[in-house]
């Protein structure tokens, strides 16, 4: 019968069958397939969730499904990215939308046809829509688009998630779609990465989750301090790659301390960070939620990491720590462990290129077998071409410690290849005591043909499933 023929199908793709659930998410589906598909959707009147994204469709071979998804009076969750929908497709879905009363999440991201026509969509969508989630990132929008989704919000008033990241045009009507997140009053996260934000956009902020890469936003957070002061329940600060200035950093400072709730902050690739934290790294101290501190790339000074290391002592939920490319941590990593031992919370740890040494080495062997990292999962130590035989042996008998590390990257920079010494040995030994262990990064290291005999035999010895990221040339 029917259910026969549908089951058929998905096991064909190697898909489960369920009466609720299509995922055909990165199956290249044929034409073939696609018209089968149009004939099973009727049938299947109980469909709560469809998902067809990364399917390189032909323009408008989607015409005829889309037309169908009218009979799914059920559905809750359309995921469309990167469909190569076309601004008729758009036009067909906005009908379809009409008809389905219980859509929550819609997905149409990464199709840049929908740029210039969105409104052919938002036009259809009826007044007291549920949609809770509506990601659009990377679909070419305009200032117009922009203008229509702005006149939407009017009707939506149960949004939570709204993503229009990487749509640099978009910028021009972000004004209007600000003075009407007032009807959203549920809005948990407003995405804007890369939307072309400039320094009068903050008034965005009140419902801003992420704001990551606008680099127009540098220079202007003294003329918006007080309305930044006002996000008392913000969660997720993100200015990574903003070009902050030192003007904002002082800004960010005496803010800083009213964001008790937040529970991430990424201020990576800033360099005014590192000329001007110290007095801002202080008062993270103030901020006893916080759970991930990103603060790659910011060109740390001794006196920005000492305090730093200071104010770890009152983060006693920091899970993910990054201070990558930060060549002050090489030599004083002591400094922030002595901090972190305090809490034991710590799951992610990167210090890749921070010039350490065989004395942070040792640091970090310590603090691993005094058990004050139990919890790390995953350890970034890549591009760190200072450690010799001996520290990378200390490094491999404090690992042991670690229960729960799934994840070590040890690479080298392409142009400073080295062979392994015996250390690796004392590694490949220590590995099968941590079961959860799944990936090493070895790039840059030149095995011998022992070693790399070592590494194609380890899981098959071993009974793990441990992918080794190793270069195996001369």
């Amino acid at each position: 019968g029917t259910d026969l023929r549908n089951k058929q199908f998905l096991e064909q793709l190697g898909k489960r069958h369920s009466n609720k659930v299509l995922d055909l998410n990165n199956c290249s589906l044929t034409v073939a397939l696609l018209l089968f598909l149009v004939t099973m959707i009727p049938m299947l009147p109980d469909l709560e969730e469809i998902n067809l994204s990364w399917n390189d469709f032909m323009e408008g071979t989607l015409e005829p499904l889309i037309l169908r998804f009218k009979h799914l009076q059920e559905l809750r969750v359309l995921q469309l990215s990167n469909c190569r929908l076309t601004a008729k497709d758009v036009a067909f879905l906005g009908e379809a939308l009409e008809e389905m009363p219980h859509l929550e999440i819609l997905d149409l991201s990464w199709n840049p046809n929908v740029g210039g026509s969105f409104s052919l969509l938002t036009q259809k969508i009826p007044k007291g829509c549920i949609l809770k989630t509506l990601k659009l990132t990377d679909c070419n929008l305009t200032a117009e688009d922009g203008e229509s989704l702005a006149q939407l919000l009017r009707k939506i008033h149960r949004l939570e998630v709204l993503d229009l990241s990487l749509n640099k045009m978009i910028g021009y009507s972000l004004k209007s779609i600000a003075q009407e997140l007032k009807h959203a009053t549920g809005l948990k996260v407003l995405n804007l990465n890369m939307c072309g934000l400039k320094q009068d956009g903050f008034q965005c902020l009140g419902k801003c989750r992420y704001l990551s890469c606008n680099k127009l936003l540098g220079g202007g957070f003294q003329n918006t301090a007080a309305h930044l002061a006002g996000l008392s329940n913000l969660e997720v600060l993100d200015f990574h790659q903003c070009c902050i200035t030192e003007e904002d950093m002082a800004v960010l400072t005496q803010i800083i301390p009213l964001l008790s709730n937040l529970q991430e902050l990424n201020l990576s690739s800033n360099k005014s960070v590192g000329v001007s934290s110290d007095h801002l790294l202080s008062r993270l101290r103030f901020l006893p939620k916080l759970k991930s501190l990103l603060l790659s790339n910011c060109s740390l000074q001794h006196n920005s990491f000492a305090s730093l290391a200071e104010a770890a002592l009152h983060l006693p939920e920091l899970k993910i720590l990054d201070l990558s490319w930060n060549k002050c941590v090489g030599g004083k990593l002591k400094l922030i462990l002595n901090s972190l031992k305090l809490g034991a919370e710590l799951e992610v740890l990167r210090l890749s290129s921070c010039s350490l040494v065989d004395e942070d080495l040792a640091s970090l062997a310590s603090v691993m077998q005094a058990k004050h990292l139990d919890l790390l999962q995953k350890l970034d130590l890549s591009y760190n071409n200072h450690f010799s035989n001996k520290g990378w042996a200390m490094l491999c008998q404090g690992l042991a410690a670690l229960e729960h590390l799934s994840e070590l990257d040890i690479s080298r920079r392409p142009s400073a290849r080295c062979t392994c010494g015996e250390w690796l040995d004392k590694l490949l030994v220590t590995l099968p005591k941590l079961h959860l262990f799944k990936e090493l990064g070895l790039q840059g290291w030149v095995l011998s043909a022992g070693q790399r005999k070592q590494l194609e035999c380890f899981n098959q010895a071993n009974e793990q499933n441990v992918h080794f990221d190793a270069w195996f040339g001369a």
